[in-house]
């Protein structure tokens, strides 16, 4: 069975949107299934006009499809993607999170690895925190956070960022430049080949079946 993989994203002027087909493009290459996908646009549309860049990534972006929770249900992994606000990530990708309750309830997000990327306006702007605020989501919904590492030569060229890919946008919005795409589709690829060697190790064991925690409750059984 292909292993299913959800890269979901918001991104106002465009460089999330950038990183986000980056990390697909990784996952894809891997052998896995993936979803492409954007949460709602919050802003009021007033907003969004007052930044031509803004209005011009929206627009051209509405061929993305609208995340949705099914998305998270369907995935055996996630990648998540957000600019950073002060920090912490944007408010569109935390609205979409906070609808996930009824999965974290029934366990449907426990053992699903994950990781996350991110951009910022200055290269020292809040990346790194950005990354580990999602990391205080992904311990709630006990899943196996995935982090690049230093361990590909890709990590070092775009910046040396371990806890995940980020680019900095330039005052004309430039966009990721090439190491960053590289980076991001290293970082989709290493996702896709983690979740694959869990689905082939929980395939080889026998054990789990439709419970997403019952191979490891029967690893633990088995040492108790």
């Amino acid at each position: 069975m292909t292993v299913k993989v959800a890269v979901i994203y918001y991104s106002a002027t465009g460089t999330v949107h950038a990183l986000a087909r980056a990390v697909a493009e990784g996952a894809a290459s891997a052998g896995t299934e993936v979803r492409l996908r954007r949460v709602a646009e919050l802003a009021p549309d007033s907003a969004v006009d007052r930044n031509p860049m803004w209005r011009r990534h929206a627009d051209a972006a509405a061929s993305v499809a609208e995340a949705s929770v099914e998305d998270l249900a369907w995935a055996d992994a996630f990648a998540f993607g957000t600019p950073t606000r002060f920090g912490a990530p944007a408010a569109q990708l935390k609205q979409f999170i906070d609808q996930a309750g009824g999965l974290w309830r029934e366990g449907r997000l426990a053992d699903k690895p994950v990781t996350a990327f991110t951009s910022a306006f200055n290269r020292h702007g809040g990346s790194e925190a950005t990354i580990l605020s999602l990391g205080n989501v992904f311990y709630h919904w006990g899943a196996l956070i995935v982090p690049p590492g230093f361990t590909d030569d890709a990590v070092y060229a775009a910046g040396g960022n371990p806890y995940g890919t980020s680019a900095v946008t330039g005052p004309a919005g430039e966009g990721p430049d090439e190491a960053a795409l590289e980076a991001a589709r290293y970082q989709g690829r290493r996702l896709a080949r983690v979740a694959i060697r869990l689905r082939d190790g929980a395939d080889g064991d026998g054990a789990g079946g439709d419970d997403p925690r019952g191979a490891l409750a029967t690893t633990a059984s088995r040492t108790a």
